[in-house]
């Protein structure tokens, strides 16, 4: 392991423990010196940008990866806005969110805390470094990012603009960010458990599990996106096709585009014209045998499918389309297929609703949305660092409150365990927790 890789990790952890102490408005006055910055620089940002544009290109990297790697002016807009954002929210740590009197002068409170030190590896979007950045200043966490290399110019200015503003402004927990530049540097964080705390990986299906696959530390991410659109019997059916068109082709590459359309087979006119819609926006179809009659009696072709499609994440303009005799079966079809990103169902029946929302496992449950909602942003988070489709710790978008932690405090006066063995003292377990509402 290199011997700048292990400083820059225990600089990194060195600074986690001083930002943890920080105040909300020390972090906020950076967040903004930070936004005015990147807008004062912008021209640097846009020449290297083009210049890993045109690297880009020259390699022969795909249009679509291109078009996520540029930064311009709406981009710009986008992240300092961003910032801005959160400065203006809520301290999400050192809040109070237990607070019980355990004996007589003896008071606990459970209070939020940072993580600590994050490893973050993403994909080619340079704004997700200001805005994975953003989200860990604002919850108090060091943070190690490792763009990829086809962003590599853009990624540094950025990083470079942020560290500037951190030590111009005097801020107390210097070396709270660094911009990893390898994959070499990639193997040795992993390797590094006793100084990094969680790390959050951002990419394909692949990337994600070899990830886990090669690191003792915690691993908070998902490793596919397959979603679900569920027409149920009582499907209106403009609603349906509106729905439909805007879950897979809004943004197909994203994790929460839908993959599988699912329609109860008595949703005949719901069928029909949300795969007419589908195919109308340039959405290759693949359905299963009683779907593909439906549809070629309707005059809408379809190629046919197999099981292993119903487990694949096209991140293209491709869909299947299942149908199933019930709602049970579309549900038992999500829980065995899906990823536990995102599923919906479109029905006018609130009891389905609600048996939908109660035996579907996974993080983002809908009725009558599109899953493209399962958004940090979109949820008013500020932003995401990740969604994390486990169970542990933080499920969903990842945004301020799931890059926190929390820790006990125990307040007394000289308190012994013995004293309570004895019966000299007793317990009261009273909560003093102040209620809202």
């Amino acid at each position: 392991m290199s011997k700048e890789m292990r400083a820059m990790a225990e600089t990194a952890r060195n600074s986690s423990f001083r930002l943890a102490a920080t105040g909300n408005e020390e972090r906020n006055q950076l967040l903004r010196a930070v936004a005015a910055a990147l807008e004062k620089r912008k021209e640097d940002i846009f020449r290297a940008n083009a210049a890993d544009i045109e690297a880009a290109r020259a390699a022969g990297i795909a249009a679509q990866l291109i078009h996520r790697l540029k930064f311009d002016e709406k981009k710009l807009h986008d992240v300092t806005d961003g910032l801005r954002a959160l400065a203006e929210m809520e301290d999400p740590i050192h809040r109070v969110t237990v607070c019980m009197e355990l004996a007589e002068g003896l008071q606990m409170t459970r209070v939020t805390c940072p993580i600590g030190v994050i490893g973050v590896i993403f994909e080619s979007r340079p704004d997700a470094l200001v805005q994975i950045a953003g989200l860990c200043l604002k919850s108090g966490n060091a943070v190690l990012l490792k763009g990829g290399v086809e962003a590599l110019r853009t990624n540094t200015v950025l990083s470079e603009i942020i560290c500037e503003e951190t030590v111009r402004t005097g801020f107390p927990a210097q070396g709270w960010i660094a911009l990893l530049r390898s994959r070499e540097e990639v193997a040795e964080m992993l390797e590094m458990d006793d100084l990094i705390d969680l790390i959050i990986p951002r990419g394909s299906n692949a990337f994600v599990r070899y990830i886990m696959d090669h690191t003792r530390i915690p691993v908070l991410g998902h490793s596919s996106g397959i979603c679900h659109l569920y027409l149920d019997r009582s499907a209106d059916p403009e609603m349906a096709a509106r729905l439909a068109v805007d879950a897979k082709t809004q943004y197909p590459a994203a994790c929460n585009a839908a993959e599988t359309l699912l329609v109860h087979d008595l949703a005949q006119e719901a069928l029909v014209r949300a795969c007419r819609a589908l195919v109308d926006a340039g959405v290759r179809l693949k359905a299963d045998d009683a779907a593909r009659e439906k549809l070629q009696a309707a005059g809408i072709e379809t190629d046919s499918l197999c099981e292993t499609d119903y487990g694949t994440e096209y991140g293209d303009l491709v869909m299947n389309v299942h149908l199933v005799d019930s709602e049970e079966a579309a549900i038992a079809h999500i829980n065995r297929y899906g990823s536990h990103h995102t599923d919906c169902i479109v029905t006018e029946d609130p009891a389905a609703a609600e048996q939908f929302f109660a035996l579907v496992d996974s993080a983002g449950v809908y009725h009558n949305v599109s899953t493209r909602f399962a958004d940090g942003y979109r949820y008013g988070f500020g932003a995401e660092v990740g969604i994390s489709t486990g169970k542990i710790h933080a499920r969903g978008p990842m945004g301020l409150e799931g890059l926190c932690s929390y820790k006990y405090i125990l307040r007394g006066n000289g308190d012994c365990v013995a004293d309570f063995s004895a019966g000299r003292r007793q317990f009261t377990h009273i909560d003093r927790m102040e209620k809202k509402g």
